[in-house]
């Protein structure tokens, strides 16, 4: 016999199955920035690559594919991309890599030059009106797009030499000024959700004793340092810890509850002592957020190896 479904019953069938289509595909998320973002200078900058989108073809994953392997382990999934430029602040993605980055994301996390500005040190000019311009090409493609603007941390090259640009200063400066020239350009636009604060986990995790405040002078016992041996970009620690931040801000889980058997820390050589307690210092600081609600515990996903 040949049964054949009413028209409607069968519109409704392919509206279903497109329904379901459509919750089963993940959320996209572009990683927007720079060599702090790839991470220059580690471990970190080809780790896990295959299971990101480098859009320059770069095959870099960095803090991205970081970020990518936490999720997984709590049992979320993304489409995860990055677009990024070593030494490039926001300008550079817009003037450069508009047609590029210029498609409707679901989510996009942003990072700037890292002394604001390379030619005027501390000064959020231009980072304030480019912020506020990518992010209108960002929500001309979907105007539910959730922006985040990632401050970051204090350079050690830039405060314990002489030639520094904060130098004199405390080491915890650098990151708080940073952070103000991020919250100026968040202020300017109501379409950056939230400022990332990465640059003051790192002031925690000097205040914490996890982290050696100064990598001039050695490093101590029982501590990391999260600068690379340029004292600039991050080391594996310390873009771990960035990874950590950005991973609790955006799904509003406990990064703590990663734990100690956490893959990346292993596969990256972060013993299960320093993954734990540079997870304590990513949800402490989370925690201190204004405002912000209580971050969820997860149960742990283990990972095919």
């Amino acid at each position: 016999m040949n049964f054949r479904l009413p028209t409607v019953a069968f519109t409704a069938l392919l509206s279903l199955a497109s329904a379901a289509d459509r919750s089963a595909k993940p959320e996209t998320i572009l990683f927007v920035g720079n060599s702090f973002m790839f991470g220059s200078g580690s471990a970190a900058r080809y780790y896990r690559a295959e299971t990101v989108t480098d859009l320059n073809d770069g095959k870099q994953g960095g803090v991205p594919a970081l970020f990518k392997v936490f999720a997984n382990q709590a049992g979320l999934d993304f489409a995860v991309s990055l677009e990024t430029v070593g030494g490039s602040g926001l300008d550079l993605h817009l003037e450069k890599k508009a047609d590029l980055i210029g498609r409707p994301w679901d989510r996009v996390v942003m990072l700037g030059q890292s002394m604001l500005d390379n030619t005027k040190p501390g000064d959020a000019t231009k980072l304030v009106k480019a912020a506020k311009e990518i992010s209108e090409l960002f929500s001309s493609k979907n105007p539910r797009v959730d922006i985040r603007l990632v401050a970051t941390w204090s350079r050690a090259d830039q405060t314990y030499p002489e030639k520094g640009a904060w130098h004199g200063k405390s080491i915890e400066t650098m990151a708080l000024d940073v952070r103000r020239g991020c919250d100026l350009a968040a202020a300017g636009t109501p379409l950056i959700r939230a400022v990332l604060p990465v640059g003051e986990a790192w002031n925690r995790a000097f205040q914490a004793g996890v982290a050696d405040p100064n990598p001039y002078d050695g490093i101590a016992f029982g501590q990391v340092s999260l600068w690379t041996n340029d004292h600039y970009h991050a080391s594996t620690y310390g873009y771990y810890l960035e990874a950590l931040v950005i991973f609790g801000d955006l799904t509003g889980l406990d990064p703590r509850s990663l734990g100690k058997t956490e893959r990346a820390a292993g596969d990256l050589g972060i013993s299960a002592t320093q993954a734990v307690a540079l997870q304590q210092v990513a949800y402490d600081e989370l925690k201190a957020t204004p405002g912000r609600p209580a971050l969820r515990e997860f149960t742990l996903v283990k990972l095919p190896r």
